[in-house]
């Protein structure tokens, strides 16, 4: 979404998104924290041009998890409501190995599955099989849907699906958003995620390959 106006709960929204305490978030836009602190306790504040433009400096460096987060914060109750923010995730299975993607959310490398926001009236299974042959070069096939969960990380409805690898060798064709892609064996998955970020229906479905 973009920002024509930012008030001081857009502001806060944009520092919640980058997780960002309000002396990391004062220093990113060259502020004082009691200006941030203002916001907090005045939402409907509208901050002044120079701090605008820092705010739309740092919302367009922001990368695309950011962003994600930033836009679900910000959404009206209603339309949120109306339309959670809802991501496909893959778990792509090649023997007795499973396919991860090390993305870049913020300063962080973080190893996840392969996922792709699915649009209104998108399928998610479809949704899951082509954000991972965009973000990797493999082709896999949907075998099941392991369930849906709102994410506990990112607040997202999020439904896991269970796949077969057909052809490919994982390569990184999404640069901007992860540092690396590849398949990595089910006994070391939790060497890469923790057991804990991992949906247990997931774990159960692994356990059951391996």
């Amino acid at each position: 979404m973009d920002v024509i106006t930012w008030t001081g709960e857009l502001a806060c929204h944009l520092q919640t998104a980058h997780r960002w305490n309000r002396e990391e978030f004062a220093e990113r836009l060259g502020v004082h924290s009691q200006t941030v602190a203002g916001w907090h306790s005045k939402p409907a504040i509208v901050p002044r041009g120079e701090i605008q433009a820092a705010l739309d400096t740092v919302y367009e460096r922001a990368l695309p998890p950011v962003r994600l987060r930033f836009a679900h914060l910000a959404r009206p109750p209603a339309e949120a409501a109306a339309q959670a923010l809802r991501v496909a995730i893959a778990i792509v299975l090649r023997g007795a190995e499973v396919l991860l993607v090390q993305r870049r959310d913020g300063g962080d490398l973080h190893w996840q599955f392969p996922a792709g926001v699915v649009k209104p009236g998108a399928d998610p299974a479809a949704v899951a099989v082509k954000e991972t042959r965009a973000e990797t070069g493999v082709h896999c096939s949907v075998r099941a849907l392991l369930g849906s969960r709102l994410h506990p990380a990112t607040g997202v409805q999020a439904s896991y699906h269970l796949c077969d690898h057909l052809m490919g060798e994982p390569a990184n064709l999404d640069p901007a958003e992860n540092a690396e892609a590849a398949f990595v064996p089910v006994a070391d998955l939790t060497r890469f995620i923790p057991a804990d970020r991992i949906y247990r229906p997931v774990l159960d479905a692994l356990g059951a390959s391996a």
